[in-house]
């Protein structure tokens, strides 16, 4: 054998051997010296011992993580893939339950995460995840606006798109006879299973949000964005828009029975300004309807927009969440109950 025709079998014997540890071995299934030999040999490719410890070596020495356990034969198996079985199993059952990503998606997107594991690991990875009453997204390029608008947001330009909705025969259409709108794109957030790109809207001429899955056709401009308004906070601005429902911004008191607080907590942060109380008297004056003692009561404050989908969220506790305070809020809910003949 010639020397290059040699150093093409310890090429190939070399690679073989860095995919079948891969792909064959873990910390639960190592392979021995005997083993990868013969499955070596089986698949064509020469080696016995002494090349079989230096091509282990070589691969060690150029950063993979082939772990040697001592024995007699020494086994060998592939260590550290960068993401561990409890984080792909994570990032899988994420992935397959989310909304804003299609089902052919995410099976692809699957499919990927699942290559990262052993073939033994990967028997573990069929999540078979079932989400009820769970609507995937439709829009297979979502993935790739989220990517343009990252671009945008990193090197600090404005972004143009249309925006598609739905008319009253469910068909797709451009928003306003096909306007386009220009954005300066701060941050892309997730909110109610939806990604949204918030950022001054140059035809509203304030801090709005776009659902990312409705972008059509974004590009990234080369006009520079527009600075953030002073004090401007994205934190807040999440906080105080309900599923991207605008409206009054104002600081509202909930009288809440005992057992919500975890949905309290859910939906406002573990930092949500809370008071255990034995009445039902405002903190700032106003008395709730049907007084007396609840010792299995708490008073949220929290600043919202006064949207229906706040008085919604309130709704849905059957009187378990009372809206007590500003005036204009409790007039505003009952305003709302009353025309729906409630």
């Amino acid at each position: 054998m010639d020397n290059a025709a040699g150093k093409d079998v310890v090429k190939r014997r070399i690679l073989f051997l860095l995919k079948l540890l891969y792909e064959q071995t873990d910390e639960d299934h190592p392979l021995n010296t005997h083993e990868l030999i013969e499955i070596l040999e089986a698949n064509g490719v020469p080696a016995n011992r002494k090349t079989l410890k230096s091509d282990i070596d070589n691969l060690t020495e150029a950063g993979f993580d082939i772990v040697t356990v001592s024995s007699k034969p020494n086994r060998y198996f592939w260590g550290d893939r960068g993401v561990e079985m409890p984080e792909l199993k994570l990032l899988i059952d994420a992935v397959s339950s989310s909304r804003f990503i299609s089902q052919r998606k995410s099976r692809d997107i699957c499919r990927k995460l699942t290559a990262m594991a052993s073939v033994h690991g990967q028997k573990e990875l069929d999540r078979h995840i079932y989400v009820t009453n769970r609507v995937k997204a439709t829009n297979e390029q979502v993935l790739y606006i989220v990517d343009t608008v990252n671009d945008a947001i990193r090197r600090r330009r404005k972004i143009s798109f249309q925006y598609t909705e739905y008319d009253v025969k469910k068909n797709k259409v451009l928003r306003n006879n096909g306007e386009v709108y220009e954005l300066s794109p701060y941050a892309l957030f997730w909110n109610d299973d939806f990604y949204y790109v918030v950022g001054y809207s140059d035809k509203h001429e304030n801090v709005s949000a776009f659902r990312v899955d409705r972008l059509y056709k974004p590009q990234v401009l080369k006009d520079k964005a527009v600075k953030r308004p002073t004090g401007f906070s994205l934190d807040d601005y999440s906080r105080q828009i309900y599923e991207m429902y605008d409206g009054e911004r104002v600081t509202v008191e909930l009288l809440c029975r005992g057992d919500l607080m975890k949905y309290v907590i859910d939906r406002y942060g573990e930092d949500v300004r809370t008071m255990p109380v034995a009445g039902v008297r405002s903190t700032r004056g106003a008395q709730a309807a049907g007084g007396g003692d609840a010792p299995e009561q708490f008073i949220a404050t929290v600043d919202v927009a006064l949207s229906p989908n706040f008085y919604a969220w309130v709704f849905r506790w059957g009187g378990g969440v009372r809206i007590i305070a500003p005036e204009e809020a409790v007039e505003a809910f009952r305003e709302m109950l009353q025309s729906n003949g409630l």
